[in-house]
């Protein structure tokens, strides 16, 4: 059987398993009856990929199918500082699982989408979690807490999403929300008017925010970086979602 090495962000743990990556993201969403439902995000990893942190050797040794020749569902290499041990160049694709377990790839791009001249709302989903809104466009935002921090709170790798703000990434004020399934709107007004007419360019809103994304609300894609690079995975519109990926789209919006 052929084995796979996956990066998981929710928790963040590197995995080595038989099974596809649908079948994976079903495994890790769903599970047994025993589990409770839950999203699930991962990278699928280049199985060549070395880093002497992980005992991915004996790992990968370790990785047989059960007694009445099915395969192994998973073992962990890693549960700790996964995401900063990890050459970016080896992520393949990105997926993103809903909480009945349908699984959508999504595939690394070199051009990163940006708005400079709006407000921006992201949710960190690893190393850490909160969910912050900045002036600064994805790029920028990244140098900031990755490369060239201004203040003392630094981390060596992040992953990320940008999230929709509507007519508050330009009015921030007297926007509309329209539907957007944001707790605490006034909060979220004050802390976006903060970054527009103050000095700080990034201020936090929910420093226990979960790390779980509403996927409707993903505006463009997400963002992993460290020191060395930054990588963007874009999403498909709704309406290409609607159209290619219909079920996805669908579990994803319940």
């Amino acid at each position: 059987m052929e084995a796979h090495l996956y990066l998981s962000l929710i928790p963040e743990a590197l995995i080595v398993s038989h099974l596809t990556p649908e079948q994976f993201g079903a495994y890790y969403a769903v599970g047994s009856a025993k589990k409770s439902r839950g999203q699930a995000i991962f990278f699928e990893v280049d199985t060549n990929f070395r880093d002497p942190y992980f005992h991915l050797e004996e790992a990968l040794n370790r990785l047989k199918p059960h007694e009445d020749g099915s395969p192994k569902a998973s073992i962990y290499v890693s549960v700790y500082r996964v995401l900063e041990h990890m050459d970016l160049n080896a992520l393949k694709k990105l997926y993103l699982v809903t909480q009945d377990g349908r699984t959508l790839g999504l595939e690394p791009e070199d051009v990163i989408s940006s708005c400079e001249e709006c407000l921006h709302l992201y949710q960190e989903i690893a190393q850490v979690t909160p969910l912050v809104v900045s002036r600064l466009a994805p790029q920028a935002f990244y140098e900031l807490i990755v490369k060239n921090p201004t203040s003392l709170i630094t981390v060596p790798a992040i992953v990320f999403a940008e999230l929709e703000l509507g007519e508050l990434a330009f009015d921030p004020e007297m926007g509309l929300l329209d539907n957007l399934p944001y707790g605490n709107s006034d909060h979220l007004r004050q802390c976006l008017t903060d970054v527009k007419t103050k000095y700080v360019s990034t201020k936090m809103v929910d420093r226990t925010s979960s790390p779980s994304v509403q996927y409707r609300t993903v505006k463009n894609g997400f963002y992993v970086g460290n020191h060395d690079m930054l990588r963007y995975f874009p999403l498909p519109s709704h309406a290409e979602l609607r159209a290619e990926n219909y079920r996805w789209f669908r579990s994803a919006n319940m």
